[in-house]
């Protein structure tokens, strides 16, 4: 055994045992009340993350209402909170205690797919299904050819303005995906728009969110439009002479100069500088701000597709999605509830309430702020027209998460670029080295 999968073996004991422990005082898990099965009925476990609040309400419903439309199938689903749920799910991967349908996070699904906790979902989606997906959602859920998760929503990134703002600087509002701003424009846009008597800075890129995920998430974008990217997706086998070469070195010593001049805040004291306090005129952030920003700005809220810094506008993608675990003995009955959750009403139900982008295109014709003409069109169409860039598709991906996301962070303060970044390609070169490339599952 590798060195480091010893110690992640170690690690992942240590969080069984804990968990062990926890359980014999309080459980931190959640069920949703409901029927009990009979004694005929396959009962499915699904685990649910315990994210946003409408979230969770729409999933009890759903499940309730499911388990009231037929008795062949009860589904148990339990609710784990979030911050600790990936560390839940391998840990009960090593007790061989998963269960039959799990919710996780997008780019999670390459390592778990490659430690065997996935069957693939080849033989169970129906083509027609499948090709109603948005490009995006497959792109995720796909590892080593198969596909092996379906997510109900996906995500949005793009600018949101101030158009009271925008219209006193002279700066021009893009309406669509193929007229976004160049780089040109874009600097311009910073300099006219520092120049008002209302902004303190320009544009909030939400560093109030702390260290995690925001970092890839929100700034690989810009390291991919510039022509860099985390890793060499030719094989996936090194991220050297790309997250440290030359493009790359350039979007990251053009984003640090954001902070330097002055355009950007890297200690927001809160979240609403945009929406609120309304001292920046623009803020770099996804789908989930739509509801504070336009309580807060009203007729003045504006959607900007995202830049083209260099080669393409690139905007990021991927979130929470669903894939039924190898060890299921029921996968069929798991898939059932799967296809009622991604029925385009039953996306709907979900994206209404937590705002997100419905995963397939039939949902997002059904939905008022994403159809077309909605509010919202802007996030579709970039993640329909080819924008959008999935996480690398890797077991790496954990590894290349932290190793940006602290890149990320260091630049942001004022830290050498191409140290930064060449210390990151040295974590991620190195853990792929440990796990022997990360050869496909046979």
């Amino acid at each position: 055994m590798k060195g480091k999968r010893l110690v992640w073996f170690i690690v992942t004991l240590l969080i069984v045992l804990s968990m062990a422990l926890s359980a014999c005082g309080s459980t931190t898990a959640e069920e949703p009340a409901g029927e009990e099965p009979s004694a005929d009925t396959t009962e499915v476990e699904v685990w649910f993350h315990s994210g946003k609040g409408e979230e969770r309400d729409v999933l009890d419903a759903q499940v309730t209402d499911f388990n009231a439309m037929q008795d062949e199938i009860f589904i148990n689903a339990v609710l784990l909170p979030e911050g600790s749920y990936n560390d839940q799910v391998n840990a009960a991967a090593l007790a061989g205690d998963l269960p039959c349908l799990l919710d996780f996070d997008g780019p999670y699904l390459y390592n778990y797919a490659w430690s065997g906790y996935l069957r693939t979902l080849d033989d169970l989606v129906p083509d027609d299904v499948k090709a109603d997906f948005l490009p995006s959602i497959i792109a995720q859920g796909t590892y080593g050819g198969n596909l092996y998760s379906l997510g109900t929503f996906d995500s949005g990134l793009a600018i949101w303005g101030n158009k009271a703002y925008l219209d006193a600087a002279g700066v021009r509002i893009p309406t669509g995906i193929d007229d976004p701003w160049d780089m040109d424009e874009f600097m311009d846009a910073m300099e006219k728009l520092m120049a008002l008597d209302e902004t303190e800075y320009v544009i909030d890129f939400k560093l109030n969110y702390g260290a995690g995920e925001w970092q890839p998430y929100g700034f690989s974008p810009i390291l991919q439009s510039f022509g860099g990217d985390l890793i060499d997706r030719t094989d996936y086998q090194s991220a050297d002479g790309v997250l440290n070469g030359p493009e790359a070195v350039a979007a990251m010593e053009f984003f640090q100069g954001l902070f330097l001049d002055g355009y950007a805040n890297p200690a927001p004291a809160g979240d609403d500088d945009f929406y609120g306090s309304k001292i920046a005129a623009l803020s770099w952030v996804g789908h989930w701000m739509y509801g504070p920003h336009s309580e807060g700005l009203g007729d003045d809220l504006v959607l900007i597709p995202v830049p083209n810094f260099g080669g393409k506008a690139v905007t990021g993608m991927g979130s929470w999605n669903w894939g039924i675990t190898s060890s299921c003995p029921t996968p069929e009955a798991a898939y059932d509830f799967l296809a009622y959750l991604i029925e385009p009403e039953q996306i709907v139900r979900m994206t209404d309430a937590n705002g997100a982008v419905p995963a397939r295109s039939s949902a997002i014709a059904l939905s008022e702020p994403y159809a077309e003409g909605g509010v919202l069109e802007l996030l579709a169409q970039q993640l329909e027209g080819g924008v959008a860039v999935e996480r690398p598709v890797t077991p790496a991906y954990p590894t290349i998460s932290a190793a940006f996301d602290e890149a990320i962070r260091n630049i942001i303060t004022g830290a050498d670029v191409q140290t930064e970044l060449d210390a990151a390609v040295a974590k991620i070169d190195q853990d792929i080295a440990d796990n022997d490339g990360y050869p496909l599952p046979e």
